[in-house]
């Protein structure tokens, strides 16, 4: 006998829904961000601000940021169906954001250094040409909060909408927004009150934000690359679901992310009372994001050691 139909057996690797609509709004905040970048960049040259050129690098995080989460959902979409990927192309959102983190790592010690110069060698700034620019930076980030911010409840529904990169993508602007805010309190303060030294700690503070961005980047992405265990929770969580069910125990357990928010498992259960993968599998569906559940199922053999459930007593009665 042969089984014709198998589509109720095999997993989807299909992404739900149209990226498209998010992929436009992505790519104009994009070009927007781009632009904004080059002009405080060249402009914090110019008028000797770092705070300016902190912002402009700032963009230039978030932009890659932008480049990363759009990249990704265009090979998603184009891909989803493609059976080389085995459990689909969640992993390329990480695979950049790991090169990115690599980057903004570089972008952050350099800023640092010359904070530190001039800290040590004070220049003079341009305070009224450098104010108006960071206006416009400002302005310009603010659009982009609004076009990237999802529907109904800020900073709710993207994840859903469209994944956790276009989430984090929005958090990231939300932050530009605030540093192009420290950006015109520093020139503001340096031009009434002469604080030169307040643009300088003003990059360096903006160095910082974007070397603890980097970390988290670098830790989160290198846990998917490198299939690490999403959570020491969940792998606790998984193995007292099992063990709580008769007499089972887990022999072998190995829990490991797809993507951000998405993790396999492959289970070895070793039981006096066997019972079908799917009912092990069953015990597992209310975990979150848990997908690509494969059960092994051993039978111990012998007596057992512990009273069996209903279930169990009743499936061990049937096979005698």
């Amino acid at each position: 006998m042969h089984i014709h139909c198998m589509d109720s057996y095999r997993h989807s690797h299909v992404e739900c829904g149209d990226s498209r609509l998010v992929e436009r709004r992505i790519r104009w905040v994009m070009g927007l961000t781009i632009v904004t970048m080059i002009a405080e960049i060249i402009a914090g040259w110019a008028f000797g601000s770092l705070a300016l050129l902190a912002d402009g690098w700032h963009m230039a995080s978030h932009g890659l940021a932008l480049f990363i989460a759009l990249f990704a959902l265009a090979f998603a979409r184009r891909h989803s169906a493609d059976p080389k990927f085995t459990f689909g192309t969640g992993k390329v959102d990480a695979l950049g954001g790991f090169a990115s983190a690599l980057v903004l790592g570089m972008v952050a010690i350099t800023m640092v250094v010359e904070a530190v110069h001039r800290l040590l060698n004070p220049t003079e700034i341009a305070y009224g040409e450098a104010m108006v620019v960071a206006a416009v930076g400002l302005v310009v980030n603010l659009a982009s909060v609004l076009i990237l911010e999802p529907p109904g409840e800020a900073g709710h529904g993207a994840g859903a909408e469209a994944g956790h990169s276009v989430h984090a993508t929005y958090l990231h602007v939300l932050a530009d927004l605030l540093t192009s805010v420290g950006a015109i309190v520093a020139l503001g303060a340096g031009m009434m009150l002469s604080w030169n030294w307040l643009d300088p700690m003003v990059g360096l503070a903006g160095a910082v934000v974007i070397a603890v961005w980097a970390r988290g980047l670098v830790r989160d992405s290198s846990g998917i690359l490198l299939d690490q265990a999403p959570d020491p929770v969940l792998v606790d969580t998984v193995r007292s679901l099992i063990e709580a069910d008769a007499d089972n125990r887990v022999a072998d357990l190995h829990l490991w992310s797809i993507r951000a928010g998405q993790s396999a498992a492959i289970v070895s259960v070793v039981t006096h009372f066997p019972r079908p993968t799917d009912h092990y599998k069953a015990l597992l569906a209310g975990i979150p994001g848990l997908g690509h559940v494969t059960v092994e199922v051993r039978d111990h053999g012998g007596e057992p050691c512990l009273p069996a459930g209903p279930g169990a007593l009743a499936s061990g009665l049937g096979r005698g």
